[in-house]
């Protein structure tokens, strides 16, 4: 058995009670050679979303019964390549959605208040006193939310701006149950971008949503709209989104995801005073990623043990 990385609170160790244990101990993902060369005599593999696993590595492991990746969105997978082989994958959903819905919400206020640009004021010296014209934000309470795609960390979202008293669109599949409790109601896309004085994305990453925010969405967007984007870093135009930002349409971003990762610290991106960009953090409190290690570790022992995994992006593999 591979793990890509140390698992949080060292919870890999608990593998090895089971299993014959290798563990990629560096900080950094290891290099496609390094991963290939792991996963050769592996019956299983417990992957990060930084982990690619495809046709290529498939061959390089015939022993391979089952890929656990530790995240929900599997765009880091070639699922249908693993189905093909009769291979389940498994993935951690719901552990991790109201602490990537916290994050995503502190992204929009950050923004709203334009903090970043604040605390950089005061550690410039620039603070000499109270201005009734000192960085001037937005208004939270009362704005409109347009939030693509309500799945559950989408909904958990929205929870979170109607106890802001926020008006909440939304697009994507219709979810009754949720608009019972959140008010939000269903428009479409173009509408949604119009209209909205936050945009926050929650669409997994797909070959229909790659690039989902171009320039054509950007211009649709208010003037001085905050987009707000913790899914994946493709789903937006990374140029068009820096090019429109430079222009001041929108009015800003947040981002907790970038295309690529991690963004090269001289992108002219990072220059822009509209922008807050961090690390990929939507998931990372120590609870939350206790629990992401301990579901994939169960999902990986399941496959081992020939059991259905407990969290099944292709369960077919079992029909």
């Amino acid at each position: 058995m591979f793990v890509a990385r140390r698992l949080p609170a060292d919870l890999h160790l608990s593998l090895a009670e089971h299993t014959e244990l290798s563990v990629w101990k560096e900080p950094s993902p290891p290099p496609r050679e390094a991963l290939l060369s792991a996963v050769a005599g592996a019956e299983g593999i417990l992957t990060m979303i930084t982990d690619r696993v495809d046709e290529e590595l498939l061959a390089r492991a015939p022993r391979l019964r089952v890929v656990s990746n530790m995240g929900v969105g599997v765009d880091n997978i070639d699922v249908g390549a693993c189905t093909a082989h009769r291979i389940p994958v498994g993935n951690t959903p719901g552990v991790l959605t109201d602490a990537t819905a916290d994050l995503a919400f502190a992204l929009l206020l950050a923004a709203a208040r334009r903090l970043t640009e604040a605390f950089t004021f005061v550690q410039a010296g620039q603070w000499k006193t109270w201005d009734p014209n000192l960085l001037l934000g937005r208004d939270v309470y009362g704005a409109t939310l347009g939030i693509a795609g309500l799945g559950k960390i989408g909904e958990a979202v929205a929870r979170r701006a109607h106890g802001f008293g926020m008006r909440i669109l939304y697009c994507g599949r219709a979810k009754p149950h949720a608009e019972a409790h959140t008010g939000a109601r269903l428009v479409s896309k173009e509408e949604l971008l119009q209209q909205s004085d936050f945009v926050s994305l929650h669409v997994p990453l797909t070959p229909q949503t790659r690039h989902y925010i171009g320039r054509t969405e950007l211009e649709m967007m208010k003037r001085d709209a905050i987009l707000i984007n913790t899914s994946r870093g493709a789903v937006v135009d990374q140029m068009a989104l820096r090019e429109s930002l430079a222009r001041g349409h929108p009015g800003g971003a947040a981002l907790d995801v970038t295309d690529p990762e991690p963004i090269a610290p001289d992108d002219p991106l990072l220059r822009l005073p509209n922008v807050i960009v961090i690390p990929h953090l939507g998931s990372a409190t120590a609870q939350t990623r206790a629990k992401m290690a301990q579901l994939a570790i169960d999902n990986l022992l399941a496959g081992l043990a020939g059991r259905r995994l407990p969290n099944c992006v292709n369960p077919q593999v079992f029909d």
